[in-house]
């Protein structure tokens, strides 16, 4: 492998690299073929068209399956059983409940869009959404409006969180890809993320309810619901600190970071060494999880075998969800040996396409094509990070492509996606309603956080 060299110019690969993304998208739209065999099938096809030596493909694909499951699996394995034990120790409707009472009736749909943001940090789209559910639809009822009116503003929350903020495996595996630091990424996350929902989750959930006047189904009913809450819920209180810890813990280490390259702090001290392991994400969420194990489970009763199947139920769901993380850094694999990123990297600086606004683009073409967020982000990190690596950009600017490249995968939720017949199902919303709401949510999201990202990326470009 070390001899081998590409004899391909720009055009060939650049027509293998265009042909590779067409056969995932017929693989997985035509033929219903699961995004994880799609992605190992059209690896290896690549990597064969590409030249790549019979002798060298396995290597290659396992050197890009391995390299991104080292860093992605343990985050977001961690991530899934913190989100678990907050959802089955009645937290979740603790918080949400304390939220109404704060903000009152009225700012009840800021409430618990409030109370799903806090949520999302740990918790995945469709589990967040499914807990918030019940406690939606009882305050949509006791205050007699439409479901949107409460549903958008709690789901926009849940979805702007996944889609922007580690450790969802979403960003988490841009980061992997683009080289750009977690602790970065989460800060311009959340900044990018909290006006984000605002702007489309709050207000338009608003205009959307007034304009939408769907009723409340009986689906998973706030009464029904009750009697599968635990006997002794989790307080609000508790939920907040435990989810501010990895916040926290990871904030100290990037904290630490800029304070040594500001000169700030001496780079061999025990405080860096100390806060800068503790703040690595994977042991920051570690830290997290067995706070939440003893606080969360023991200090309520839940012991032995019961809280071991706790954190056992967690791991399940999300196995497709690394898998196909797993896979999308195979394909990103074989593009960087066979030279296809290169050739598109060069591409993109010939047509003078900004490398953030070019990463927005393929994430979002990739997006409405196939449906999937994950692979149209996972696919567009692997297919960018070469035009990424080649110019020599800031931390700061690697975390704003980063997001620029999530907002893309959020695009236009329509009826390839599983989210968008969650959210109409659970609703009772029909198609068309549904993508005059959730449709129009997503759209938003990723119009208004490219924009603040590209923004962010001009401002970090004055550092």
């Amino acid at each position: 492998m070390d001899t081998w060299e590409q004899t391909l110019g720009a055009g060939p690969l650049l027509g293998i690299a265009a042909g590779a993304i067409a056969l995932i998208l017929v693989l997985v739209i035509v033929f219903k073929l699961h995004a994880f065999l799609t992605l190992v099938l059209v690896s290896i096809v690549t990597a064969l068209v590409a030249g790549i030596p019979v002798t060298a493909v396995v290597d290659t694909l396992l050197d890009g399956f391995g390299g991104t499951l080292a860093s992605v699996a343990l985050l977001v394995g961690l991530g899934a059983m913190l989100g678990r034990l907050v959802e089955t120790s009645g937290g979740a409707k603790s918080l949400a409940d304390t939220m109404v009472r704060i903000f009152g009736e009225k700012r009840a749909p800021f409430a618990l869009g409030v109370a799903s943001l806090i949520m999302g940090f740990p918790i995945f789209f469709d589990a967040g959404l499914v807990v918030m559910l019940p406690v939606i639809f009882a305050v949509a009822r006791r205050l007699n409006g439409s479901v949107l009116t409460f549903g958008i503003p709690a789901a926009g929350a849940f979805s702007v969180m996944h889609v922007f903020v580690p450790p969802h495996p979403g960003p988490i595996a841009a980061s992997e890809f683009f080289g750009a630091q977690v602790g970065y990424v989460l800060i311009a996350g959340i900044i990018v993320a909290l006006p984000t929902w605002y702007l489309t989750g709050y207000l338009l959930g608003k205009f959307l309810g007034r304009k939408f006047p769907l009723p409340v189904p009986d689906l998973l009913s706030g009464g029904a619901q009750e009697d599968d809450q635990p006997q002794n819920p989790a307080s609000a209180a508790s939920i907040i600190v435990i989810l501010l810890i990895p916040m926290l813990l990871i904030f100290g280490n990037t904290g630490t970071s800029m304070a040594v390259s500001a000169g700030l702090l001496d780079a061999e001290s025990a405080v860096v060494k100390i806060l800068g392991f503790l703040g690595e994400t994977p042991v920051a969420l570690l830290i997290t999880v067995i706070i939440a194990l003893f606080f969360l489970g023991n200090r309520r009763g839940v012991n032995g075998s019961a809280l071991e199947k706790t954190v056992e139920g967690a791991l399940g769901p999300i196995c497709s969800v690394v898998l196909i993380t797993g896979a999308g850094g195979m394909f990103g694999g074989v593009l960087r040996t066979s030279g296809i990123g290169g050739a598109l990297a060069d591409s993109m600086s010939d047509l003078g396409l900004p490398v953030i606004a070019g990463c927005f683009i393929v994430a979002a073409v990739l997006r409405v094509a196939q449906g999937s967020a994950t692979v149209a982000l996972t696919t567009a990190a692997a297919l960018m990070a070469p035009a990424v690596a080649a110019a020599d950009f800031n931390e700061f600017q690697l975390a704003a492509i980063v997001i620029s490249t999530a907002a893309g995968s959020v695009i236009a939720s329509h009826v390839n996606d599983s989210g968008f017949w969650l959210v109409g199902r659970l609703m009772n919303a029909d198609v068309p309603t549904t993508l005059k709401t959730w449709t129009v949510n997503q759209t938003c999201i990723a119009i208004v956080g490219f924009v603040m990202a590209y923004a962010m990326f001009g401002l970090a470009s004055l550092v």
